[in-house]
This record gives C-alpha cells, sequence and structure tokens, in this order.
C-alpha cells in the first residue's frame, strides 16, 4: 500500500517536472508549475488566433467583396487591431489612425499593406485603461472606414 502510493508521488513528481521542463517554469513548489503551466497555455492560445488572423490577413482567405473584415482582440494594456477589405480606399489607413488618435490609443506596433487590398494589423495601447473596450475599438475603426469609402 506504501509502496503504491509512493509510486503514484515518485510519477507526478516526474510528470510536474516534465511539465516545468515543457513550460521554461523556474517555479519552486508544485502549485506555481501549475499556474506557470496555465499562463503558458494562454500565452500559446494568443499566439495562434494572432497566427490565424495573420493568415486570414495575408493569404486573402476572406473573400466578402466590399465588407472589411475588423477584429479587435483585448491585450493586458490595449488592443491587437487586424483590418482587412478587398478594396482599398485614398486616406484610409490615415482615417484608421486619426480615429485610434480619437480614442487615446497609442500605436505601439503597426503593419500595412493599402495596395489593392487593405491590410493593417495593429497594437494600440491606451492613455485610460477604463474608457475604451474592444467593442468601442472596432465601432471606431468601421465607422473611419465607412466615412472614407464614401458609403457611410
Amino acid at each position: 500500500m506504501v509502496s503504491r502510493e509512493h509510486k503514484r508521488a515518485d510519477d507526478l513528481h516526474e510528470k510536474l517536472q516534465l511539465l516545468r521542463s515543457i513550460t521554461n517554469s523556474r517555479a519552486p513548489n508544485e502549485m506555481s508549475i501549475i499556474v506557470d503551466a496555465s499562463r503558458y497555455i494562454e500565452k500559446l492560445k494568443q499566439k495562434v488566433v494572432r497566427l490565424h488572423q495573420e493568415i486570414a490577413c495575408t493569404q486573402n482567405i476572406v473573400k466578402q467583396e466590399h465588407v472589411p473584415m475588423v477584429t479587435v482582440e483585448t491585450l493586458e494594456r490595449g488592443f491587437l487591431i487586424n483590418v482587412f477589405s478587398e478594396t482599398s480606399y485614398p486616406g484610409l489607413l490615415v482615417s484608421i489612425l486619426e480615429a485610434f488618435e480619437e480614442l487615446g490609443l497609442n500605436v505601439l506596433e503597426a503593419r500595412a499593406s493599402c495596395t489593392d487590398k487593405f491590410c493593417l494589423q495593429a497594437v494600440g495601447g491606451e492613455e485610460q485603461t477604463e474608457s475604451v473596450d474592444a467593442h468601442v475599438v472596432k465601432q471606431a475603426v468601421l465607422q473611419a472606414i465607412k466615412n472614407c469609402s464614401g458609403s457611410g
């Protein structure tokens, strides 16, 4: 009976050390290893979402003509904003950046392509964290697109 419990404890310890190794955790105890693993999984999930969005943007998977795709993901301090449109309009990038400015978002990092199609991926940090949520950002970007395309 005691040896079976000892074996279970050894197996659990071995699995926790493996988990610790996989997640690059430096945690000293079991609970901290599990917390680090949970954080690692959340980061991986966010990375998968970003990669899917980037693939959709770069490979033009979106087939909806004249309907822009706007996604806004809440980050720890700000937002990840992805915009894709089959059509690029003159001044569209400027219009979206002005919308960010009106919301108090500072663009921390951005990638844009404005040739035939329009693609923007930007990370915006907030000056005032309580006042803006992802829905407000998305609506402001959609309004900027409508204003620029002349359909608003």
